[in-house]
Formats: C-alpha cells, structure tokens, sequence
C-alpha cells in the first residue's frame, strides 16, 4: 500500500499554468504505474495521464495532450503534473493514484488514491 498526498492546486486564469505534486510515502514508489484523474461538479472522474514506472510510456487523456506533461521523480517519490494554458473546463479535484499494474489509463485501475487537491481556471 502506498498513500498519496496531493499539492499545488489553487486559482488560476484562464491560459495561465499550475504545476500539481503527489507525494507518496514508502519504498516501493518506482514499481507503481502512477496516473492523475479528475472530477469536476456534478461530472464522473476522469482520466488524466498516467506514466509506467519507469517513466518510459506516459499516455495523455485527449482533452489535455500537448497541454499537459506527466512527470515523475522515482529518488524524490514524487509524481507531478504541469498544466499549462490552463481552460475554465479544466476546474476540478485533482487525484494522483497509484496501481501496481504495468499501465492503465482508467478509473478502475487504480488501488491507491490520493484526497486531492482544487484547480479552479477562472476566465
């Protein structure tokens, strides 16, 4: 089991950039496929992006490729998302998590959950 604490959410304008930081406790960091989802109002959580342990394959949601990079930090155990030109549709609750399956780009492949942190894009 690993557990996840979220950082770097906050309020932003419209076309500005945020970078969001998961740190995750214990040893084993670098053999989980990690991902970021999110979950706006009244909307079912989303898939994000996601990077294998190794941080050789990465894969992107659509609604956020070439917008977003995922990125991780196996000696720091820590997994980041830098968001830039950031839209008002990508308000939401940001939720890194963690699997020990080789890579998986939804919901329910995931074990490990963060609590999330708030991105609010204003226009």
């Amino acid at each position: 089991q690993v557990q996840l604490v979220e950082s770097g959410g906050g309020l932003v304008q419209a076309g500005g950039s945020l970078r969001l930081s998961c740190a995750a406790s214990g040893r084993t960091f670098s053999s989980y496929t990690m991902g970021w989802f999110r979950q706006a109002p009244g909307k079912e959580r989303e898939f994000v992006a996601a990077i294998s342990w190794s941080g050789g394959l990465t894969g992107y949601a659509d609604s956020v490729k070439g917008r977003f990079t995922i990125s991780r930090d196996n000696a720091k155990n820590t997994l980041y998302l830098q968001m830039t030109s950031l839209e008002p549709e990508d308000t939401a609750v940001y939720y890194c998590a963690a699997t020990k399956a080789y890579y998986r780009n939804y919901v329910e492949g995931y074990e490990n959950w963060g609590q999330g942190t708030q991105v609010t894009v204003s226009s």
